[in-house]
């Protein structure tokens, strides 16, 4: 097994692969592509699969959505690749991974890619989202005509996110924390986690840090991403801001995602099962290419996380291979295809940190 906060590797690294439904099997195909090229090329790694089922797969095999069988292989990976979940499952198997594996943040950039027409080409900002508490905790009831759902935060929560926020943006060089909150309504969450955050800022003097209404967040992501860089959000206004960052820069088929705790982390696209192209070959597999270039990032590896950023990069200024979403007819596995075809020429030229935007970070 490796550890991760160190920079040396034992020859076997395990990747926990979970397809879950719909697209989520056409992108970890396309995810296969891109890894096998790595683990051929590259000499001093090599890593296996540990094949896993959530889901309707996993209910045919296991008779559950979320069997112990996938819970007792994730503790034996090393990273865990995840391609997608949908209704009715997708609450048991996120938070039976999220809550039951402690993967307590949730980090998602949002970078536009060159080649690519969107609202706002230089966009690049990370949102980093609290992953195990508040209303997504699912704590709730129903009493007569009272239907709750409680929205919890421990301080212990609250501290480790803002923590993990600056110390992330002081890892990867960035400038700017903004917390996002709704203070002036949820007295007893938001306007305490603003005191602790701007409490635990003086530990990071060298950040600047700020904070906005989410719903003002939301509208200057739209208007102004250029004016952000790291924002840290609650659970639900994380996944909603991420969400509103995908569309900046193109769709959730760009959006890749890193849930990270103290032992684990696994990597994965934002975006859901789309059943009705599920086994079409056609959806862009853009965000879980990127969830690998998170993953080898998160495990010390920028070398291989340059590489991987700079053959999406040429793929797209290119213009040739492009799926249905951004306006070509390429399938899935063509577009992986190509990528690694761009990562096998920049490993023959020696070009892995070239045209690295530093900025951007790792997990």
């Amino acid at each position: 097994m490796l550890d991760h906060r160190s920079n040396a590797m034992t020859e076997n690294l395990t990747i926990g692969i979970i397809p879950g439904d719909g697209i989520g099997r056409d992108v970890t195909r396309a995810a296969r592509i891109v890894l096998n090229l790595i683990n051929e090329r590259c000499a001093d790694i090599s890593f296996v699969y540990k094949d896993m089922d959530v889901g309707e797969a996993a209910i045919k095999k296991h008779g559950s959505a979320f069997p112990d069988e996938t819970r007792e292989g994730i503790s034996n990976c090393d990273v865990i690749l995840f391609g997608a979940i949908g209704a009715p499952h997708d609450f048991v198997v996120l938070s039976g991974i999220r809550y039951g594996f402690n993967l307590f943040a949730n980090v998602r950039p949002i970078k536009s890619f060159p080649g690519v027409k969107v609202l706002h080409p230089d966009a690049d900002l990370v949102v980093i989202r609290e992953n195990t508490e508040g209303l997504y905790r699912g704590v709730g009831y129903t009493d007569g005509d009272y239907h709750v759902n409680l929205r919890v935060f421990t301080q212990a929560g609250m501290e480790r996110i803002i923590h993990f926020s600056f110390d992330w943006a002081k890892k990867n060089n960035r400038k700017k924390v903004t917390f996002t909150h709704k203070e002036s309504v949820l007295v007893h969450t938001d306007a305490f986690m603003k005191e602790l955050f701007y409490e635990i800022a003086k530990d990071y003097p060298t950040i600047e840090a700020d904070d906005m209404e989410v719903d003002a967040c939301a509208m200057r992501m739209v208007m102004k991403p250029q004016t952000l860089d790291v924002i840290v959000a609650e659970n639900a206004n994380g996944d909603i801001l991420s969400d509103v960052g995908g569309g900046i820069i193109g769709g959730l088929g760009f959006t890749p995602s890193a849930n990270i705790g103290n032992n684990l982390a696994m990597f994965e696209p934002v975006h859901g099962s789309a059943p009705k192209y599920a086994d079409k070959d056609v959806v862009n597999p853009t965000a879980i290419l990127m969830s690998i270039k998170l993953m080898f990032d998160y495990l010390n590896r920028t070398d291989i996380a340059a590489l991987l950023q700079n053959s999406l990069n040429q793929v797209f200024i290119e213009g040739k291979i492009r799926t249905y979403d951004v306006g070509g007819n390429s399938s899935t596995s063509a577009f992986a295809k190509a990528v690694a075809e761009k990562l096998d020429d920049l490993w023959n030229n020696g070009s892995a940190n070239n045209e690295v935007n530093e900025k951007s970070g790792s997990v």
